[in-house]
């Protein structure tokens, strides 16, 4: 087994970065990541990456467009070696290499299956929304940490991914309002209805926490809301990015009016 998965370091340089660059849309989410504190973070700095930051969150794997089944088979088996190929994970990979996995499981009696498919956008040049919305964009302050904990809760209840407790939703809450980069949509009522977010990563802005109360949905809070996030993070200096469920067509079609751009695709496998 040790000969198949080869020597790999337990740390990142300047050339893991270098590959990610190779996908920086797909992978941009990974290239922030592997600088973080990871339970499982593997190189060999030419042709595989595998990052694991924890429970409930996927293992990223990254490999080269055009890879061999040699090492896909290396991807699988260091993935089971390090106990993370026990069917109660997620991976964030390619597609060819999801094909890979799926097959490759069924023999150690795994039932592997494509649960998301992903698109990455970017948005270099934002377009201002046709039809406005009801309100303001409302940056979060201490006094709205109650409230932004109920949206990350319910933001993640709707995925149906990356599930944690309050007290967790709390921490991060608080670390946004410290950073100045999570924002509300709040109506002329003075109700918050909608949530949006981002974080620097190297050269790009990753948007998410993209929600509406269900009761609010389709009068254009979130449209206008992720355009003017968008607009700050492109001020500050790094290019809008987002992540999306392929399947989730009207968010898509939202991003895409206001000037998002398909760009890469990946998949994740639970």
């Amino acid at each position: 087994m040790g000969e198949i998965i080869g020597y790999m370091d337990t740390f990142i340089n300047e050339k893991d970065i270098e590959l990610l660059n190779k996908d920086r849309y797909t992978f941009s989410v990974m290239k922030r990541i592997v600088n973080e504190k990871c339970a499982l973070l593997l190189s060999d700095h030419e042709r595989l990456v595998i990052c694991f930051t924890g429970q409930p969150y996927p293992v990223w794997i990254w490999t080269p467009d055009g890879a061999s089944e040699d090492e896909f088979e290396r991807a699988y088996m260091a993935a089971r070696e390090n106990k993370v190929m026990d069917g109660d994970h997620r991976f964030n990979i390619k597609y060819e290499l999801a094909e890979y996995f799926i097959k490759r499981a069924k023999k150690d009696g795994i039932d592997l299956k494509i649960s998301t498919n992903l698109f990455a956008y970017d948005c270099p040049s934002p377009i201002v929304p046709s039809v406005t919305a009801d309100g303001k964009l409302h940056q979060c302050t201490e006094n709205d940490i109650d409230v932004l904990v109920d949206f990350f809760d319910m933001f993640h209840n709707d995925v149906g991914i990356d599930k944690e407790s309050r007290e967790q939703y709390r921490i991060y809450a608080e670390d946004g309002i410290k950073t100045g980069t999570v924002y509300l949509w709040e109506t002329t009522d003075g109700e918050f209805v909608a949530s949006c977010n981002w974080h620097p990563a190297n050269d790009m802005g990753s948007v998410g926490l993209v929600y509406t109360r269900e009761e609010h949905r389709r009068k254009h809070y979130a449209e206008q809301l992720v355009y003017q996030v968008t607009k700050i993070v492109q001020d500050a200096g790094y290019m809008p990015m987002l992540y999306t469920d392929a399947d989730y067509v009207a968010s898509n079609a939202c991003y895409e009016k206001i000037g998002y751009i398909l760009r890469g695709k990946l998949c994740t496998i639970s």
